[in-house]
Parts: structure tokens; C-alpha cells; sequence
């Protein structure tokens, strides 16, 4: 849709559709209009039948709703997909904020065209800032498949996730949602959205999911964006790229955590795979995995630590966070240890993929998945922050990993995909045929043994749809 209408003219912003009962869809978007107002828009496909849907047709009558009394002009945008009540209207929420409050706007409307603002909000949160792309659905206590976003019930709970525009990550937590007055109660207020879980620790943003009624899983696109220079930006000629669209589902053995992990049809872009079983990698030491090239891959992996170290460890009152450390030079008695991926022979650049594990004073182990990139690129623009964050590791579970490397994009899920990384890195040597991959543990006392497999992976090939008028 192009920026041609006085509603949106400054900018033809995020929206959502809707699949209506009779197949039809509908779109909301948000527009920005020539005074730089946020207001919300409804467009619908020229032609139904299109299964690309590439023309829309505006609604004549739009905007359908305006920053509502007391939420100023440009703090009201990015309206959900609509959910059923219900009474059998459609309820929509638009993230807003109240000073530094980050809130959930709700609104009932019967044909997208009126709306009733309901009192309230969905759900607010101090001190976290405006809320974008709000999204809000419900996952299954019970069932390993997702949920069309109207279903409701004792077996479901629902998450509420939010951009947020003041640190630019994307935040989500797990509560119930009361239909009646349009609310939602996070189930562990200390992790509440803005405030607690991320769905990526990397560089990951304005991330939506929708139903896929076909295949009956939720399925979540995220952006992920560019950490070198606008310049060189100017020179590649683009910026910016999709994730590898993830299905979502209730982590059922943690209770507040989201378990990620890349849609399936990415394994049929999977060509020649490895093994290695139970490879050890002695503390302090690198070993070479030999893969081929390695720019384009999709590593599973699984690591067993040492127990007889994990036990004579003593523990400390230091407290570990990956952002903080020195990355994988920083050495403890049970890390880090994990995979160099997008690493050039000499290790002048890598991209390390790690586990870091911290004893308490207490006895108690912590479990810590990051990634580095200290040590990425060799370029100076780029940047070389370390990310990640805890990740809950229960009893009985082997430490696993499964690693996307794609050129410049390295996504890393851990336990199944309690926690998710996205590196955005730019290797100079480490490219193509000079790519390589190696198993690493630079503990100090620790051996760890790795059992993995990986896969070639096959480019894409993304082609324009052929359209039949035009082949004929």
C-alpha cells in the first residue's frame, strides 16, 4: 500500500488482518497523516480470490478511529489481528502509552468500521514507555499446536507481548485474560511485559504472530535489523531482513517461559549432514568440526558437562550476566563452552554460541546462554556487544542447542527454544569457503562432550510467484 491519502501520507505503518467466517479478510493499519496524527485505516483485497492478495482497496471512509481523549497524536498505533467475543463482536487493541506507562488501548467494533473504546486498558505497565506492535493470543495449556487467536477457555492461557520503542526489544508474558472487561493479569508480575522475558536476546524487533489454520500452529515473523553503519547500508544496496519465521507454543514444563523454534519447512532447504557423537572437549581447548563451508547451516547439538566438576566446583557470590562479561575470554570453572560458528582458520573472527554456567554460594547452578560477538569482524563499524541471557535448565534435560547461520545472521535457540539469540554479524574473512566451525570450552576445570549433527543448507531461491496472466 502506498502513502497516497491525507490519513496516510507520512507513512503507511503496521497493521494486521483479519480472516473473517466467510473467508473474506480485512486489514487495519495505522497511518500517519499529513499533520503527523496517528489514526487507524481499513483496507480489504481488490480481489478475494488473489492468493497473493497484492491489491488492496482503501475504505472511503477512513480514518476509522483517532488517538482517543488524553493519548496524544503520535503515541497511538499498531492495531492487532481482531478476536471474536463472545457476544460476537470483534475486539482489537492498539498499543498507546500515558506518560511513561506503556498501555493496551481495547476496542469492540461489530464491522470494522465503528469502534467502542472499552474502559480500561488491556493491560498497562509503569516506567516501560510506548508500546508498539502489541500483540496479544492464546496459547494451550494442553495440546502441542497452536490456537486461532479467538479461542478461549480453562486450557488456554494468553500472552501479551509489546515492542518496546524506549530499548527497542521485544517483550512478552503469560497471564489470563478476563473477556468480560477486556483485561489481562500476567501470571508472575516480577516478569511482567516490558519488565521480564524477551522472545529474543539479539537483535529482534516488531515481531507478530498469526494463526496458521492450516497446519494449526502459531507462527511468529520477527525484523531483524542492521548493527553496522548506515553507510555501509548505503553501499550493500539494503538493510534489513525477515527472521526465519518461528512457530510459538506454551512451554508447559517451566509455566512462564515460550517455546520457539523455526518452522519446519526450513528443513527442506537441509542438503549433505554430519554426526559427531560424544566428541570431548577438554577445558581450555578448540576442536575443528569439518563441515565444508560453513556460511550456511543448521546445527543440532547437545552438550553433557563433566559431573565430577560440576560437583567439586565451589561456588561463588558473583553474580555472571553475558552482556557484562568479558564474553568467552572470561573464564569460569564451568565455562563458557559451546560452538565457534562464522569463524575464519587464524579465529581472528568467530561468532561464539555458548553456555555459561554459574555456581551460587549456595550450591545452586545457573545456567547462562549467550552470544559473542566481540570478535565477529575484524570491520570497526559493527556492532560487538555480547547478548543473551538466563536460560532454565530443569532436571534431567542434556544442554541443547539448535544454530541457523545464514551469511551475516546467526539464530540460536536454546532448551528447545526457551531462550532465543539473533546475532547480526559481518565477517570479512569468515565468508564463504573460509567459513569454518569449531566446538570450544574455555573452562577452567570442566570437560564437556558434544554430540551433534548438521546440515548444508540450501539457498532459498526466493523467485517472484508466478502469475498465471502474465505466463500465458
Amino acid at each position: 500500500m502506498v502513502a497516497d491519502q491525507w490519513y496516510d501520507k507520512n507513512g503507511v505503518w503496521t497493521g494486521s488482518a483479519t480472516i473473517l467466517p466467510d473467508g473474506k479478510v480485512v486489514m487495519l493499519y495505522t497511518g500517519s497523516t499529513t499533520e503527523n496524527v496517528q489514526v487507524q485505516n481499513l483496507a480489504y483485497p481488490a480481489d478475494h480470490s488473489d492468493p497473493l492478495l497484492i491489491n488492496w482497496v482503501k475504505y472511503s471512509g477512513n480514518p476509522v478511529l483517532v488517538p482517543p481523549p488524553g493519548i496524544l497524536d503520535k503515541d497511538f498505533r499498531d492495531p492487532t489481528t481482531a478476536w471474536l467475543t463472545s457476544e460476537g463482536k470483534w475486539r482489537i487493541t492498539i498499543g498507546s502509552k500515558i506518560n511513561k506507562t506503556g498501555i493496551a488501548l481495547v476496542y469492540d467494533t461489530k464491522d470494522f468500521i465503528y469502534y467502542e473504546l472499552l474502559d480500561g486498558v488491556l493491560h498497562a505497565v509503569p516506567g516501560t514507555g510506548m508500546w508498539e506492535c502489541v500483540d496479544f493470543f492464546p496459547v494451550s495449556k494442553t495440546e502441542e499446536n497452536g490456537l486461532d487467536t479467538s479461542v478461549n477457555g480453562p486450557s488456554v492461557k494468553h500472552v501479551v507481548k509489546a515492542s518496546l520503542d524506549d530499548d527497542r526489544h521485544d517483550y512478552y508474558s503469560i497471564g489470563t485474560y478476563h473477556e468480560k472487561n477486556g483485561t489481562w493479569i500476567p501470571d508472575e508480575p516480577k516478569i511482567d511485559v516490558g519488565i521480564g522475558l524477551r522472545y529474543d536476546y539479539g537483535i529482534y524487533y516488531a515481531a507478530k504472530t498469526f494463526y496458521d489454520q492450516n497446519k494449526n500452529r502459531r507462527v511468529l515473523w520477527g525484523w531483524i535489523g542492521e548493527s553496522d553503519s548506515e553507510a555501509a547500508d548505503m553501499q550493500k544496496g539494503w538493510a534489513s531482513v525477515q527472521s526465519i519465521p518461528r512457530t510459538i507454543l506454551f512451554d508447559k514444563k517451566t509455566g512462564t517461559h515460550l517455546l520457539q523454534w523455526p518452522v519446519e519447512e526450513i528443513e527442506s532447504l537441509r542438503l549433505k549432514s554430519y554426526e559427531f557423537n560424544q566428541v570431548k572437549v577438554q577445558a581450555g581447548s578448540v576442536v575443528p568440526l569439518d563441515v565444508g563451508p560453513a556460511t550456511q547451516l543448521d546445527i543440532i547439538a547437545e552438550f553433557e558437562i563433566d559431573k565430577e566438576a560440576l560437583e567439586k566446583t565451589t561456588g561463588s557470590n558473583v553474580t555472571f550476566s553475558c552482556s557484562s562479561s568479558g564474553g568467552t575470554i572470561e573464564r569460569g570453572a564451568l565455562g563458557p563452552f559451546g560452538l565457534l560458528v562464522l569463524a575464519d582458520d587464524s579465529l581472528s573472527e568467530q561468532t561464539p554460541v555458548y553456555f555459561y554456567i554459574a555456581k551460587g554460594s549456595d550450591g545452586k547452578l545457573k545456567t547462562f546462554f549467550c552470544n559473542d560477538q566481540s570478535r565477529s569482524s575484524v570491520a570497526s563499524d559493527v556492532n560487538k556487544q555480547i547478548y543473551g541471557n538466563l536460560v532454565p535448565v530443569l532436571e534431567g534435560e542434556k544442554l541443547s542447542l539448535r544454530v541457523l547461520v545464514d551469511h551475516s545472521i546467526v539464530e540460536s535457540f536454546a532448551q528447545g527454544g526457551r531462550t532465543v539469540i539473533t546475532s547480526r554479524v559481518y565477517p570479512t574473512k569468515a565468508i564463504y569457503g573460509a567459513a569454518k566451525l569449531f566446538l570450544f570450552n574455555n573452562a577452567t576445570e570442566a570437560s564437556v562432550s558434544a554430540s551433534l549433527r548438521i546440515w548444508q543448507m540450501n539457498s532459498a531461491f526466493i523467485r517472484p510467484y508466478p502469475n498465471n496472466k502474465e505466463s500465458q
